[in-house]
């Protein structure tokens, strides 16, 4: 790791400033790579510890941070909560090999509107960037499936998610595709299984968002959860 790698690479057309930091010396120059071939990234920083992230967050204006859990010198968290301290706007996602429910729940806390698995490929890893600036949530199936498993630990077994019938607050269709967010569908397998356009999906998507005054996916599925517009019914 040289200076000139933590400074990173800047493209003057690309629009989303992005830090990346991850300990893995292989996995940083696959995800590096991933992002220098996108027209629609800037890569500002490529660090290997928090100690250098530290350092390009104070120095650097970034719109995105894709940060890995476990560091050398400590935690991606830190990272998190700094780049909420220096600059609330911009958003901050997880790629990391740990799903456990602590671990999710408290990278959500800290700040954090995406979690991705690090066996994401470079179509997936671009969608996701493309959606949480877009102001969703990208999150892998198995952590939505923590989260949802997470939110029914209060009381009411984890299983698969059901509809409720008495829920006024959206429409049947807008039902069908939270019941789809909670398992943690991607837009185009929500499309294939209700039989209409991906393109439609997203706007009922920002619908289900707007009722429930949420900001993102997991906001909106613990809403919806809060309110009784989903259960869980154990099998």
């Amino acid at each position: 790791m040289n200076a000139r790698e933590c400074t990173g690479v800047r493209e003057s057309t690309a629009p989303v400033r992005v830090l990346l930091l991850e300990g893995d010396a292989d996995l940083r120059e696959r995800f590096a790579d991933i992002l220098r071939a996108w027209a629609g990234a800037e890569l500002v920083g490529v660090c290997a510890c928090l100690a250098q992230a530290r350092r390009v967050l104070h120095e650097h204006t970034i719109d995105l941070l894709m940060t890995d859990l476990q560091l050398p010198d400590g935690h991606g968290l830190d990272a998190i909560r700094l780049l909420r301290q220096i600059n609330p706007a911009a958003d901050s996602m997880v790629i990391s090999v740990l799903a456990d429910d602590e671990t999710v729940v408290s990278a959500i806390e800290a700040g954090a509107v995406g979690y991705l698995l690090k066996d994401a490929g470079s179509i997936e890893l671009i969608d996701a960037i493309q959606e949480l600036r877009a102001g969703r949530s990208p999150i892998s199936s198995s952590i939505a499936r923590i989260l949802v498993r997470r939110m029914s630990a209060n009381g009411t077994p984890r299983a698969d998610a059901a509809v409720r019938e008495d829920a006024p607050l959206l429409t049947p269709r807008e039902t069908e595709i939270l019941w789809g967010i909670a398992k943690g569908f991607t837009y185009a397998e929500l499309a294939q299984r209700l039989g209409i356009s991906r393109n439609t999906v997203p706007a009922h998507i920002k619908n289900i968002y707007r009722k429930l005054a949420a900001n993102n996916r997991s906001e909106a599925v613990f809403e919806a959860t809060r309110r009784g517009l989903i259960r869980f019914e154990s099998t």
